[in-house]
């Protein structure tokens, strides 16, 4: 990616005009673009054990997390995803730990002061913080997480340099350069391995 290209796109993210909150981003007439791009998060309330040095910090909070929509397109010629913004970023802020790992990573970091445990549902095979505890979940969130996007056709290429040169300790891929990555990756694991010794939740 081409320097100008990278700052312009770039400067969106950390300095972003606008903020989606998860009011807006869950509405009927969400605001959010139903368009290719990335998405920032920035939280007023930094979960417990994240650690924030060097980490972006604006007006709202602090910079924790990028993502995209859609995925990059798979290298082995499978049907490529046609996600957007709108809908990964309304999955985030409400939708379960399974389908979404920034759920996911902020649960495991907020458990004990929400008092949810992630659980086996369904058939076993899913993991997540179960209904009452997704709730509680996407309460927080919609109290401090604030999400900036850009648009971009091809997001996987801003994403990626993106993580390179930013400090954003909530992600784990492309990031193991991040002083937290092994931190990050024990926790979600010790989360998963004791959910997998409960039976399942009903």
């Amino acid at each position: 990616m081409e320097e100008e290209v990278y700052r312009e796109l770039a400067e969106g993210l950390l300095n972003p005009g606008r903020l989606y909150a998860r009011g807006e981003a869950m509405s009927r007439t969400s605001v959010v673009p139903a368009r290719s791009g990335v998405y920032a998060w920035y939280f007023d309330e930094v979960p417990p054990g994240v650690p924030t040095e060097e980490c972006r910090v604006g007006e709202f909070g602090t910079l924790l997390y990028v993502g995209i929509a859609p995925k990059a397109p798979p290298v082995n010629g499978a049907r490529p995803s046609r996600q957007h913004l709108r809908q990964r970023v309304g999955y985030h802020f409400g939708g379960n730990a399974y389908g979404s790992t920034l759920r996911l990573t902020l649960g495991c970091h907020l458990a004990g002061r929400l008092g949810i445990q992630l659980r086996r549902v369904g058939s076993g095979t899913r993991l997540t913080f179960t209904k009452a505890g997704e709730d509680k979940l996407s309460e927080w969130m919609g109290a401090h997480a604030r999400v900036a996007v850009v648009l971009d056709d091809e997001p996987w290429k801003l994403e990626h340099e993106f993580i390179k040169r930013e400090v954003v300790p909530l992600n784990i891929a492309d990031n193991a350069h991040s002083p937290y990555y092994l931190s990050l990756r024990a926790l979600r694991t010790e989360h998963k391995k004791r959910a997998r010794e409960l039976p399942i939740a009903s």
